[in-house]
């Protein structure tokens, strides 16, 4: 618990700094319930932070069925690459609405707050590229969407291969 103390004040720190065009921004998330920081470095590119909760569910027919609600995590580097092409289809790009290339890092607490689904582990990772768009639509509204693959980890040192979904549904707090 002090490591998400600790990675908690890191991630409040940087709110109100920006040093370019594209939009730093504020968030809450309802669908995996958590708050979000994206900080403008440049014109393309921005440094995503996500302080929340995560899912997951396991059935099998040896142990039946669990799940689970985690603490975790999770920073991007996002890279915006196609802000011309939908502005000269007349689409918005407000609020970095576009797609993006990412490198993700994530850590998540193993211990549920809700749920049955315990791993023998403590603390669990990933690390790997993703495919991302992001939409901002009327009254804040925001959609956001990741797809990759990266290697997930544990403390106790196991490494595998892993694909990665992740989906976020939310408002857009402050600009």
């Amino acid at each position: 618990m002090k490591t998400f103390l600790i990675i908690f004040i890191f991630f409040f720190s940087f709110l109100g700094y920006s040093q370019s065009t594209t939009n730093s921004q504020f968030s809450l998330n309802l669908l995996a319930p958590s708050a979000e920081y994206e900080l403008s470095i440049s014109d393309r590119s921005t440094i995503d932070m996500n302080l929340g909760v995560g899912f997951a569910y396991h059935r099998s027919s040896y142990s039946g069925e669990a799940y689970g609600f985690y603490p975790g995590v999770e920073v991007q580097y996002r890279y915006y690459y196609n802000f011309e092409k939908r502005l000269d289809k007349g689409k918005n790009i407000s609020e970095n609405s576009a797609n993006y290339i990412t490198g993700i890092v994530s850590l998540t607490d193993v211990n549920p707050i809700i749920g049955d689904l315990e791993y023998s582990e403590d603390l669990g990772g990933f690390i790997g590229p993703a495919w991302g768009l992001q939409r901002v639509y009327k009254k804040g509204f925001k959609l956001n969407l990741n797809l990759g693959i990266g290697l997930g980890f544990t403390d106790s040192g196991s490494t595998y291969l892993t694909p990665l979904f992740g989906i976020q549904l939310g408002w857009l707090v402050a600009q």
